[in-house]
């Protein structure tokens, strides 16, 4: 086993927006490796980026059974982030390796992205400034978001800051998850069941985990159980809509507009209906403000400090507790 203590960040943004946690590690004697792409790693660059490591630090990249075998000195995964639907956590606990996240550290900015995209798609906005560049002046009648119906589906941490910036829009609110929240009614939102929350929202937008439960979720029965003309958002993850029956649904004109910011692999291969006017797709910025990337790099930073001191670290996630992350 190495001597030296390697950190290697296979996450995009780590060591981009926060040279001050990168700095922390060097500090504390660790060696650290930058993904040097800009981009999520292959499992054959994962091994090779993280050949001798202690630490690899993950944002949205895959990480298999086979990838882990191939890195025998691997002790601790730090998630940039907090899902873990993207990596084998059996294998990696039964391998006896520590695992971390970040849970909160981008609460506030998704909802904030997510407001941007019902308010872009309400409004239109990102089509009027296309269209007036174009030499195009034409005021496209939009939609008001007072006194409109808005349905969060998974009122976790996001899910409650989005119903937060709903409040002070006057929107009346509906929620739809496994566990309610008592803080929920400080906003006025009420729980209810999907198929109400879909068919009544005017917006619905979706902040719950991918798991075996939400997978497809969104399928052609439910999106012909929404209004017409309603808007759907995506900031959570990709396979919580089944991509086929949303196609069909915005052709025929039953969904007025979809916003995503996720997807099955980055960067992707986008279908042709994503040209769709009424279609915003943005690359995964939920969480890209300087601010939240710093947030997120220190409390990896703290986490990873914590592990090689022989602490249990702060945000470590077990078998039994890891259920709300994914």
């Amino acid at each position: 086993m190495s001597s030296k203590f390697v950190v290697a960040s296979c996450a995009a943004t780590f060591g981009i927006f926060e040279q001050e946690p990168v700095e922390r590690l060097r500090a504390a004697g660790c060696e650290v490796r930058i993904n040097p792409y800009g981009r999520p790693l292959t499992p054959a660059e994962i091994i090779r980026h993280g050949e001798g490591a202690q630490v690899l630090v993950l944002g949205n990249d895959h990480l298999d059974a086979t990838t882990i075998s191939a890195l025998p000195e691997l002790r601790m995964v730090a998630r940039h982030g907090a899902g873990f639907d993207n990596i084998d956590f059996a294998e990696l606990t039964t391998r006896g390796i520590v695992i971390t996240n970040t849970p909160g550290a981008n609460r506030e900015e998704t909802a904030d992205l997510t407001f941007a995209l019902i308010l872009d798609l309400a409004r239109m906005v990102t089509q009027s400034v296309n269209q007036l560049k174009g030499g195009v002046w034409n005021k496209i009648p939009g939609r008001s978001l007072y006194g409109k119906i808005i349905g969060i589906i998974g009122v976790g941490s996001i899910g409650m800051a989005v119903a937060r910036r709903a409040m002070g829009f006057g929107m009346d609110i509906l929620g739809n998850d496994i566990v309610q929240r008592d803080e929920a009614a400080r906003y006025g939102l009420l729980y209810t069941s999907l198929n109400d929350l879909l068919a009544k929202s005017d917006i619905v937008t979706i902040h719950a985990p991918l798991t075996s439960a939400t997978q497809n979720l969104l399928g052609a029965r439910e999106l012909r159980h929404m209004k017409d003309g309603a808007l759907l958002v995506n900031t959570a993850r990709a396979g919580i809509v089944r991509e086929a029956a949303l196609e069909k649904a915005l052709l025929s004109g039953k969904l007025g507009g979809y916003a995503v910011d996720v997807y099955e692999r980055e960067p992707p291969t986008l279908s042709k209906f994503f040209d769709l006017p009424n279609v915003l797709t943005t690359p995964h910025i939920g969480s890209a403000t300087f601010e939240a990337n710093r947030r997120m790099g220190d409390m990896v930073v703290d986490n990873i400090i914590a592990f090689k001191d022989g602490n249990v670290p702060l945000n470590r996630v077990t078998a039994v507790d890891r259920v709300k992350f994914s």
